[in-house]
C-alpha cells in the first residue's frame, strides 16, 4: 500500500468536501453541514495558516483521508494550542495505520505551529476513542459546552 500524505491547497477543495460528505454518514457533526459556508471557510484555512492546516492521504492518487488541525489560545493550556478538527480515513482504508498516521502528522504539525496542546472531540460510542487512548489523549473531567454567537 504506497500511502502518501501532503498538505491541501485550494486545488484540493473539492477532494476535501468529498471526503467531508463521507464523514457525514459515519460520524456527523452536531452543527449542520452547510456547503456554501464550509466551502468559503475552508478556503480561508488553506490560504491563512493562523486558522490551520489541512492534509490530504491519499493511496496512489486516490484520495482515502484527511486531517484538518486548527488553532487557537488559551492561558490554561500555556498558549496556542492545537485541534484534530477533522480526521476522516475511508471505510476500506480503516485498521491499516492510516488512522495513527494522520494522528502523529497532527502532532507533528501542532509543534511546528507551537502549539503546546493538541485536543481532539470525539462523539460518545465512535469505535476511533480507542485509537485515541492508545495515542495518549485522555478524557477530561469536565464537558464541553457550545454556543452559537451567529444565530
Amino acid at each position: 500500500m504506497n500511502i502518501s500524505v501532503s498538505q491541501a491547497t485550494l486545488a484540493d477543495l473539492e477532494t476535501l468536501l468529498e471526503m467531508m460528505r463521507h464523514l457525514q454518514f459515519d460520524d456527523p457533526w452536531s452543527e449542520p453541514f452547510h456547503e456554501p459556508t464550509l466551502r468559503a471557510n475552508l478556503a480561508e484555512l488553506m490560504q491563512n495558516p493562523i486558522y490551520g492546516v489541512a492534509y490530504v492521504a491519499r493511496e496512489g492518487v486516490t484520495p482515502i483521508g484527511y486531517l484538518v488541525v486548527c488553532f487557537e489560545y488559551s492561558l490554561e493550556y500555556r498558549g496556542k494550542g492545537a485541534w484534530v478538527d477533522e480526521l476522516f480515513v475511508e471505510p476500506s482504508h480503516r485498521g491499516k495505520g492510516i488512522g495513527t498516521q494522520l494522528l502523529d502528522l497532527a502532532e507533528r504539525a501542532s509543534r511546528e505551529h507551537y502549539a503546546k496542546f493538541l485536543h481532539l472531540e470525539v462523539n460518545h460510542g465512535n469505535p476511533a476513542i480507542e485509537l485515541y487512548r492508545r495515542r495518549g489523549f485522555l478524557q477530561h473531567q469536565r464537558f464541553l459546552l457550545s454556543k452559537p454567537l451567529d444565530r
